[in-house]
């Protein structure tokens, strides 16, 4: 009940507001009928669409995941929560301990969960255990683009970025630091299992052990995946050095005469370069990647778009560079577009990709449509066209393959079309980087970046379905 003090004092605020004619604020207001949510927020608002979105997607790999015989505790519904990730990542936001507080608190956030409170934990443990069913959520987006007359998969643009990982660059070790942490860690364990037959009797077992054990034993496991990862790559360069050099004297023998240029390094010195190589005890299938703001420990995002910026491939890679990943991303792309176009409308005429793509395998690989590959850095490029004149004539095919393309990228139609690729694939990036603020994976595991990377880029192609179908309505 309110109090008459209170009563008073809120009848002389209501005189005082009575000439300056203010609105109303009540907040002992009662409502006799129960509110509708769609009341909330307008019809066009970003939140009803990815409602309805959703309720269109075939979402059977989510609900493959949980029982269907009606037994255990009851769980949240995948196409709420998968609702609720979506609206959060268009927005930019992705801790799962903040998504909790805004489905309480933000009205949109309400409407979308439908009016309940899911846990931290909860948002946490979809995101990981549906990670890889993330890659049918994609595709099933890009269908709704397609239907929406958004996707047309003739000419699109490969690149790739640099995201950061849940991991520091502090945590990285050399072959022989891993080495001896690993034996320190079982000499550690050793001592203290001989202490405990001390103590309660061998073969006898005392109390549960610690956790700093139990920790300690996990943190081993990783560190031996590690150093693993580095012997395996070291082993695989030693290799391809040692082929190198059995083909190069087999080429002396065969013409008589030494080879010109610098001799190779021996395979010693290939292994002795690589055993300074370095791996995350963290997260072993990170990468230390080099950017412009200097080095992080992260993973190499691809993605390939149409002209209209719509992502129809995007798929994470545990390499420093994009050397080899050409054709790999250049098939996923053409694999969705299928599924989402047909044969005929999905078929991919022309591929554009930079310079850290370029390599003579690649350019020399049979495939169904025509590559647009830079063989130098973009400002390289962009100042020969300044001061040479484009190039006219056919191609010799005496060239080599990075000689024919460097030639067709300097006529006038390969500059005008590859000039495309820096408009479209690259603002890509900006928006999610630089727009919504996502620069990192929250997920230590490779698959798990996978799954989210399948995420970003889907909500990428759902606000510019939101955005078309809204500007066609206005």
């Amino acid at each position: 009940m309110v109090s008459i003090s209170r009563m008073e004092s809120v009848k002389e605020k209501r005189r005082r507001d009575v000439a300056h004619n203010y609105t109303e604020c009540n907040r002992d207001q009662l409502y006799l009928l129960p509110l509708s949510m769609k009341e909330w927020l307008p019809e066009d608002h970003l939140a009803w669409f990815l409602i309805d979105a959703v309720g269109q997607m075939d979402l059977s790999a989510f609900h493959a995941a949980h029982r269907n015989d009606g037994r255990g505790q009851k769980a949240h519904h995948p196409e709420m929560m998968l609702a609720v990730l979506l609206y959060a990542y268009c927005q930019g936001e992705r801790s799962s301990r903040k998504i909790e507080r805004l489905c309480q608190e933000s009205v949109p956030y309400r409407i979308v969960a439908a009016d309940t409170t899911p846990d931290h934990c909860a948002f946490a443990r979809f995101r990981q255990r549906h990670a890889k069913a993330m890659k049918s959520l994609f595709v099933e987006i890009l269908r709704l683009c397609a239907e929406a007359g958004l996707v047309k998969a003739g000419k699109v643009n490969l690149d790739g970025t640099k995201m950061k990982a849940n991991a520091s660059l502090a945590a990285n070790r050399t072959e022989k630091g891993l080495s001896e942490e690993i034996e320190r860690m079982l000499a550690e364990a050793e001592a203290k299992d001989t202490e405990e037959d001390e103590t309660f009797g061998k073969n006898k077992r005392g109390d549960e052990l610690p956790e700093g054990l139990r920790t300690r034993e996990s943190r081993r496991m990783r560190l031996q995946e590690a150093r693993e990862r580095l012997e395996q790559e070291r082993r695989e360069a030693e290799e391809a050095q040692r082929r190198k050099l059995e083909e190069r004297a087999r080429k002396e023998e065969e013409s008589g005469k030494k080879m010109r240029g610098r001799p190779p390094r021996s395979v010693e010195a290939v292994g002795q370069e690589q055993g300074k190589r370095k791996a995350n005890t963290t997260a072993p299938e990170t990468r230390i990647l080099k950017t412009r703001s200097g080095y992080i420990q992260g993973l190499n995002a691809q993605a390939v778009c149409t002209d209209a910026q719509i992502i129809l491939a995007a798929d994470v890679m545990d390499q420093e560079n994009d050397q080899g990943l050409y054709h790999r991303m250049m098939e996923q792309a053409q694999e969705s577009a299928t599924a989402a176009l047909g044969v005929e409308e999905g078929k991919i005429n022309l591929g554009r990709a930079d310079a850290g793509y370029c390599n003579e395998v690649d350019l020399e690989k049979e495939c169904d449509h025509e590559i647009l590959m830079a063989t130098k850095k973009d400002w390289k490029r962009r100042k020969q066209m300044r001061e040479e004149p484009p190039l006219r004539g056919r191609i010799p095919k005496s060239l080599s393959a990075m000689e024919r393309m460097e030639r067709k990228l300097r006529t006038k139609r390969g500059s005008k079309e590859y000039r495309k690729r820096s408009q479209t694939i690259e603002p890509v990036f900006g928006q999610i980087k630089s727009g919504r603020g996502i620069d990192a994976f929250y997920g230590r595991e490779l698959v798990c970046a996978r799954g989210e990377w399948n995420l970003i880029c889907g909500t990428n192609n759902l606000l510019k379905l939101f955005r078309s179908l809204w500007a066609a309505r206005n």
